[in-house]
């Protein structure tokens, strides 16, 4: 297994990473008994956080302090995309992820999640616009979340099959202290801690499950999350998981299902920073434990349900990417359970989106605070 000789391809894959050299190497690491090889594809991006491959092969990138990238024939286009939404870039808040809308081919519309600033402070916002001419033209905003804090934005975005779209919303920080039970990721009167469901133009659906309770903000789709920042939809089961940060320990991830509390902060496996205490306990009735977790937490971020033919072994796997942890973590699946885990990339920056390819390659946006990001393509061996 690749764990047995990540020590040996750590130096080979760290000046991979930081090479502003298209196309360079690693050593090839086998996993599930397919050889695969590390590429360093972009390089030159300040803190990347989402990914977006266009029909044609091209890629939209964002970078936190509020730019859009082109990513063109496999070279970072120098001239930043114009049209973007003005963002509160600031700590954890700026430009985040981006998607495109199903019918792009036809209506080039795409979408951004961003921290917008709001008087002195900031809330998640959803906005789109069309990619025209190598520009976001007629930006707006579609939705903006109630909410409010200095951090955990969540933001991340995915259409389902039917063209509703889902999204994310951290608990903004809010502390857990006192009754749990009324910590604002249990107050569905606003939208801390929560995945929320919405037409493509913004509008509430109809049956979304808290529309028309008294209270109850109607976009809700399930709530007590912490700072969910991955998302994907199995397009076949329709399953659709989510991944949140823990505090120190307890990275969770969930299987969304609508109208389940998943418990933050009254219950979770981890603990305050410094160590003390948070959570009544690790189970309760009426709220959801994770299907898997991760002690000590690896800073879950990023999350691909590889569908892909490139590497048959890996196909119904997910891919966590690890920020504090550096890695990539792959969960085998048995139906609703995960089978087994394998660390790969320990200790090769911080992972922050994953994405699969048209080619059925898998793309990892390393975020590590400096120009020196790269965009690195896992890639099948060549066989000689």
């Amino acid at each position: 297994m690749f764990k047995s000789i990540s020590t040996l391809v750590t130096s080979l894959f760290l000046v991979l990473v930081t090479s502003s050299c298209v196309g360079q190497s690693a050593n090839p690491f086998t996993s599930e008994g397919q050889s695969v090889t590390a590429q360093d594809f972009i390089s030159g991006l300040e803190n990347l956080w989402g990914m977006a491959f266009l029909p044609n092969g091209d890629m939209l990138v964002t970078e936190r302090p509020g730019r859009i990238r082109l990513v063109r024939n496999g070279k970072l286009v120098e001239k930043v995309v114009s049209g973007g939404p003005v963002v509160h870039a600031k700590g954890q808040g700026g430009l985040l992820d981006v998607v495109l809308h199903p019918n792009f081919a036809t209506n080039k519309l795409v979408y951004f999640s961003y921290s917008k600033p709001v008087g002195d402070n900031s809330t998640t916002a959803i906005a789109r616009g069309k990619f025209e001419n190598d520009a976001i033209v007629g930006l707006e905003d579609i939705f903006v979340a109630n909410s409010k804090g200095g951090g955990h934005y969540g933001s991340r975005l995915v259409f389902d099959n039917a063209g509703y779209l889902f999204f994310t919303v951290g608990d903004r920080q809010a502390p857990p202290k006192g009754d749990l039970a009324a910590h604002p990721a249990q107050d569905r009167s606003n939208h801390h801690g929560t995945v929320n469901r919405i037409h493509d133009d913004g509008r509430i659906p109809s049956d979304n499950p808290f529309v028309g309770k008294a209270g109850i903000e109607p976009s809700i789709w399930t709530y007590g999350h912490r700072n969910p920042q991955g998302m994907t939809l199995d397009r076949t089961s329709g399953n659709l998981w989510a991944i949140e940060h823990g505090p120190q320990g307890g990275d969770e991830l969930n299987l969304i299902v609508a109208t389940h509390n998943y418990g933050w902060p009254v219950i979770g496996e981890g603990v305050n920073y410094g160590g003390a205490t948070i959570h009544d306990s690790t189970t309760k009735a009426g709220m959801d434990s994770p299907v898997h977790y991760w002690l000590p937490s690896i800073g879950t971020s990023g999350l691909l349900l590889y569908t892909g033919d490139a590497f048959p072994k890996w196909k119904g796997n997910l891919f966590v990417g690890g920020l504090v942890g550096q890695q990539v973590a792959r969960l085998t699946m048995n139906g609703k359970k995960v089978g087994s885990e394998e660390t790969l990339f320990n200790g090769h920056g911080r992972i922050r989106d994953i994405r699969q390819g048209p080619d059925g390659y898998i793309y990892l946006g390393i975020d590590a605070g400096t120009k020196d990001v790269s965009i690195v393509r896992l890639v099948p061996t060549a066989k000689k």
